[in-house]
């Protein structure tokens, strides 16, 4: 059916005036021009509002043929004389003054030694069409250009984005256009790509800064701008109107259309502002999803590099396969080239010093068996090697439970500070042996006059220092200490004084002017009546082991950044979800700065049922059980809604009591979003497969009011008048629109997106509203329909249109398989049986047919994505793995099996029990 068919068909459906004999006066209130004609086709006479606007007659005012008025090509359907007009819908189009066109369409009946034509103004019902074409083929380029931009490599993505912009605008009649997304870390805004036709200024060039000028703008619609418009707009702008397109997505806004010299004139009919939204997020989002791929895979690489430079990389354990997997790059330093990355338990055991083996195996057991976290220290095997020991700090936690239980940890090269630590303790031992030895620097310093002075030094201090007792009297010891920490020398002093004993550390400097790190232990000796005489003390060089110490925390500064660079979102909160830490992407997510996470309480971006929900699973955290993992969905700032995939990890005071939660998450939006178009594609899919039934359910209303209309004109042009009679078909009529508007109506609710939240519903009220859609055309197909178990109070959680999805399919697959079969026995009597019972916890409907079952080697695919039993071309191998999809999200079960006559479908769901209601 054309587009003009199905205008006409909104035109007859508007009420018709009743046309009474004609008396000199308008005939119909709807009808914008009555002529009446003689038999030959001359105008007699002109009636209706837009009569003046015709064409006159000539001079000599004789009548005119009705072709004559018309614009020229419009007169096809004109041939013949009125009476061969009789019947038909017509078509014309009138030339009016000004040049202007008046499309209209109507019919001819006789009157009286004549005939009147009766005409509508149908030029916004033409025009409506026109304007949607265009807009369909605005919207298949828009496609077109979407789909180059992915498929383009990056290198040419600058290129392609240039070559879209001029494609639209020539398209539009934009003179000038360009593509403005905000510049990597900082607030404002630069030109990605830009166009301007050879006859138009050159308003932006690619890569051109633009501040930021949209700051005083709102994003939630298309924003005009004119000349009186802000200044910086203006700037902009080049002092001429455009238009303003925002494009706004998870990330909120992120990128602007900008439409130059295309002021309101141009705007035109045939696209508007929200034409332009559609065109934005047509063009701008694939743009901006490869220029975010790109910077990810970038992000990717600098990532690798660090962990390359640190000598990190993960490792993880199935228990399924028994295999330890590791990073691509720890298996380059760990494996030989050639060897797999995935490696049994002892092959990856067998790369550590016997030393160290039996204490990893046995906390890799601990980890296994009781869930305790890993954290261990060893080194390498190294049989061949002279070199230094290379370590590994080693570290594992156990995440999920059952078959999808794994151990996921890090490695990390720790050898520098391992040896470090070796070195430290070398020095300590050196000192040790050195002070039984008298290597240590023994000092005395006598109390005079409240002042410590230097009386005596051990040999040892020329070897460690290069000075001699003689030069470090007076000021000169004063002089050794670095000025940094003299005050801190001379708090030492005061405290021995006052506490009796101390112990400090600072640097002192030897005669090559090199600063050694000294801990400086010492005591004070007083007299018989308690007055000060000396100070005993003992200097020990711990030079390395502070440097080592001084490492070892810039390692840890590492281990932070690394945590702060993670594209997940790590965090830390309270049972009662208040956030004690949060890292960057964290806070990204949430809009926020990360100084601002801590006191931030994760509830208020989730809904009262996730909140339970949320809350009801942190408390099932225990010593035994401290890991839990769901996907929670969030109202985020600038986004419609989001999903995470979110792990838990408690932890636990003495006593068992669950005092704080640390927690890992990703963003698992763009998964979900893409499982619900998958689950509406195939909803339409399902509605597409419908539309030879519903089309008859819908005809067949418009066919009987079509008959009573027929009745009733051939009556009013007798002359015979029967008010029961048209009383009888105005009540026929209005039984088949009120038919006809049931069957639209539920089409437009079965073809709605489904709802976030889950709702408990009736699911015979979802089976009833199936058969509403697919009961005529089955009928019309010669299947019986049985029934039982169709009433009572049954409840379940879930999405009702999803539910009625499902039903569907099987239906439709049902009808298709008894078809199939009819085709080979003309005898064979089809039949649907549908039932729906309640069994303990369980809901259970049930949809059974008599087409001889479904082969069992392939009742175990029957649920797989794309397998179908139909031939090429007569199915998309979805219906049945969506379904599956759809009734485990629900908590329930699809499941199929043969019978004695056919194949029987099982829908399974968990009994819900409303407030008040006792289950049978």
């Amino acid at each position: 059916m054309s587009r003009d068919d199905r205008l006409f068909e909104r035109l007859q459906g508007r009420p018709h005036p009743q046309l009474p004999e004609f008396s000199g006066q308008p005939l119909g209130a709807d009808a914008c021009i009555q002529l009446v004609l003689d038999q030959r086709g001359y105008v007699i006479e002109t009636h209706g509002l837009q009569r003046y606007g015709l064409a006159r007659s000539a001079s000599d005012g004789a009548a005119r043929l009705l072709r004559d008025y018309m614009v020229p090509g419009s007169t096809l359907a004109l041939e013949g004389v009125p009476a061969d007009w009789l019947g038909h819908s017509l078509d014309l189009d009138f030339q009016c003054a000004g040049l202007r066109v008046l499309q209209t369409r109507g019919w001819v009946q006789p009157q009286a030694d004549g005939w009147l034509l009766q005409l509508l103004d149908i030029s916004d019902l033409k025009f409506d069409s026109q304007q949607g074409r265009y807009r369909e083929q605005f919207t298949q380029l828009t496609l077109r250009l979407a789909e180059q931009l992915r498929q383009c490599s990056f290198l040419r993505l600058a290129e392609v984005a240039q070559e879209t912009l001029q494609s639209i605008a020539q398209q539009g009649r934009v003179p000038c256009m360009a593509v403005a997304i905000r510049t990597q870390g900082s607030s404002g805004w630069s030109i990605h790509s830009a166009y301007h036709a050879f006859d138009a200024p050159q308003l932006w060039i690619a890569g051109q800064s633009l501040g930021d000028p949209f700051a005083h703008l709102s994003v939630t619609c298309a924003q005009r701008v004119e000349r009186d418009a802000h200044q910086r707009l203006n700037d902009l702008f080049g002092n001429a109107d455009g238009l303003l397109v925002p494009y706004c997505d998870q990330q909120g806004l992120s990128a602007w259309l900008l439409l130059g010299f295309y002021p309101v004139s141009l705007h035109g009919p045939n696209m508007g502002a929200s034409d332009w939204q559609h065109v934005c997020v047509g063009v701008v989002g694939p743009l901006l999803s490869r220029l975010r791929e790109h910077e990810h895979t970038l992000h990717n690489e600098r990532t690798q590099a660090l962990q390359a430079l640190l000598g990190a990389g993960w490792w993880e354990w199935s228990t399924l396969d028994q295999q330890l997997a590791l990073a691509p790059q720890l298996a380059a330093n760990l494996l030989a080239a050639g060897t797999p990355q995935a490696l049994t338990r002892d092959t990856w055991l067998a790369l550590f010093h016997p030393a160290d083996r039996d204490e990893l195996s046995s906390g890799f057991n601990e980890l296994l068996e009781h869930g305790k976290t890993l954290s261990i220290c060893a080194r390498l095997h190294q049989p061949r090697s002279d070199g230094p020991a290379v370590w590994y700090r080693i570290q594992g936690q156990v995440i999920g439970t059952g078959l999808e239980r794994r151990v996921v940890g890090f490695m990390l090269d720790i050898s520098d500070i391992k040896n470090q630590q070796h070195n430290a303790a070398a020095a300590h031992a050196r000192l040790d042996n050195l002070i039984a030895s008298s290597p240590a620097v023994i000092y005395v310093q006598r109390y005079e006059e409240g002042a410590l002075v230097p009386a005596f030094f051990s040999a040892s201090l020329q070897p460690l220092l290069g000075w001699t007792l003689a030069e470090s009297q007076g000021a000169e010891l004063i002089e050794w200490i670095h000025p940094d920490d003299r005050p801190q020398y001379f708090e030492r002093s005061r405290r021995l004084l006052r506490e009796g004993s101390t112990r400090s550390r600072y640097r002192l400097r030897d005669r090559d002017g090199h600063y050694h790190w000294l801990l400086d232990e010492a005591k004070l000796l007083r007299d018989d009546v308690g007055l000060p005489v000396e100070v005993v003390g003992l200097w020990l060089d711990v030079t390395e082991a502070t440097e080592a110490a001084e490492r070892i925390k810039r390692s840890e500064e590492r281990y932070r950044i690394l945590v702060e660079d993670s594209p997940a979102m790590i965090c830390r909160y309270l049972p009662d979800l208040t956030l004690t830490f949060g890292n960057q992407p964290l806070a990204r997510y949430l809009g926020c700065a990360p100084q601002a996470l801590p006191g931030i309480n994760l509830g208020s971006w989730l809904s009262t049922e996730q909140r339970t929900a949320f809350i009801q699973r942190i408390a099932k955290l225990s010593p035994e059980h401290p890991v839990s993992a769901a996907e929670v969905s969030l109202q985020l700032p600038g986004r419609e809604y989001a999903w995470w995939v979110w792990s838990d990890r408690g932890v636990f005071d003495a006593q068992g009591q669950l005092i704080e939660v640390q927690a890992v998450g990703r963003d698992n939006t763009e998964v979900r979003r893409s499982q619900q178009q998958l689950t509406q594609s195939a909803k339409m899919a399902t509605l597409g497969e419908m539309a030879t039934g519903l089309a008859h359910e819908i005809n067949q209303p418009l066919y009987v009011m079509r008959m009573a209309i027929t009745n009733v004109l051939k009556r009013l042009s007798n002359g015979e008048v029967d008010s029961d009679y048209l009383q009888d078909k105005l009540t026929r009529i209005d039984t088949q629109v009120q038919r006809a508007a049931r069957t639209v109506e539920h089409m437009c609710v079965f073809g709605r997106r489904s709802e976030v939240e889950q709702q408990t519903f009736n699911p015979v009220q979802a089976l009833e509203g199936s058969l509403a859609l697919l009961r005529e055309g089955l009928h019309g197909k010669g299947i019986q329909l049985r029934s039982e178990g169709m009433t009572g109070s049954l409840w379940v959680c879930g999405y009702t249109d999803q539910l009625e999805q499902v039903l569907i399919n099987l239906l439709v697959n049902a009808r298709d398989a008894l078809m199939s079969k009819r085709e080979t026995d003309r005898d064979f009597t089809p039949w649907i049986s549908l039932s729906a019972n309640a069994h303990a916890n369980r809901v259970q409907l049930w949809i059974e047919d008599n087409a001889g079952g479904i082969d069992p080697l392939l009742l175990e695919r029957i649920f797989e994505p794309f397998f179908t039993t139909k031939p090429i071309g007569s199915g998309t191998g979805l219906g049945l793995s969506v379904s599956y999809d759809i009734i485990d999200k629900m908590g329930g079960q699809l499941s199929v099996s043969n019978t004695g006559h056919g194949a029987r479908f099982c829908v399974e769901l968990p009994r819900v029990e409303l407030a008040g209601e006792s289950k049978d």
